[in-house]
């Protein structure tokens, strides 16, 4: 996947990350709703997989704003109840063991194995 340039840091980072441990092709800024401007960050359509980096956690970004978070909280619910799973990432844990873990994860979703 390539690196955006206007993309953030840490998404940047998620996608430097995914590249080195394998993952397949990512689209970046899918728009999963079609009755709403919503996009997530990151999306695997095969495994209905969407994710999020969530950045400004340090800095009060706006995810953390009460109307922020309730529009987060929004945005996720519908994503949910549309089958897609949707996995949120802040800085800490962009490792290359939660990212494989979240790899390990989609192709269970996608084979039918049990994900738990």
């Amino acid at each position: 996947m390539s690196l955006k340039r206007n993309s953030s840091e840490l998404e940047n980072r998620f996608a430097t990350l995914w590249d080195a441990i394998g993952g397949p092709e990512l689209v970046r800024e899918y728009r999963f709703d079609k009755s709403r401007r919503w996009r997530a960050d990151f999306a695997w359509e095969e495994a209905r997989l969407l994710i999020e980096i969530e950045g400004g956690v340090w800095n009060r970004g706006r995810h953390l704003t009460p109307r922020g978070f309730m529009n987060d909280a929004e945005k996720y619910l519908a994503a949910t109840l549309q089958g897609w799973a949707v996995i949120r990432l802040v800085d800490t844990m962009l490792t290359p063991d939660t990212i494989k873990q979240i790899l390990d994860y989609a192709r269970n979703r996608i084979s039918g194995r049990p994900v738990a």
